[in-house]
């Protein structure tokens, strides 16, 4: 026997990726601000808590 002629349909989507310069800015500048309180922490354990010991 023959088999019926079938029809498939396959669906794209196309997927866009958006970047929203700002949000990565702010989130630049966050992590930027706790890089500098954690180096600035380390300032202060080895300019004046170390030397007491």
């Amino acid at each position: 026997m023959k088999e019926p002629h079938r029809t498939v349909e396959v669906e794209h989507k196309d997927v866009q990726h958006k970047s929203d310069s700002s949000m990565v800015a702010s989130t630049f500048i966050k992590y930027a601000a706790y890089i500098i309180i954690f180096f600035g922490f380390l300032y202060f354990l080895v300019k004046y808590v170390f030397p007491k010991f």
